[in-house]
């Protein structure tokens, strides 16, 4: 007969598991926008460069596109820092709850 309270440990660990993985895939799709709001940032060099209003203002979206792409990668720098303590946090989840499971389900390996 199975110790109830393993049991409900071994729920318990699976749905901590389930939460600590929910938030290791937010923390992937922040990281994602981010980068995808990087890629769109990348400028082509102006078609005519013979107008001095446009090269102006190509200077000046430039200008604002490298303030951008600064402030994106410090996001992006600490998007990845929270989702590597997310990845460990998911680990350490997972391998409680596999170790649980199998104490409930009286498995060595």
């Amino acid at each position: 007969m199975k110790d109830p309270r393993l049991v409900r440990l071994a729920v318990l660990a699976g749905m901590i598991r389930d939460h600590e993985l929910g938030q290791l895939r937010a923390r992937a799709e922040a990281m994602a926008q981010t980068r995808a709001h990087l890629a769109g940032l990348a400028t082509a060099p102006p078609a005519d460069t013979a107008d001095m209003a446009l090269m102006l203002a190509d200077l000046r979206h430039q200008q604002w596109a490298e303030a951008r792409r600064r402030d994106l990668n410090t996001t992006l720098a600490r998007q990845t820092a929270e989702w590597m303590t997310a990845q460990d946090a998911a680990r350490a989840a997972f391998g409680r709850a596999e170790a649980l499971a199998r104490l409930r389900d009286g498995k060595r390996r």
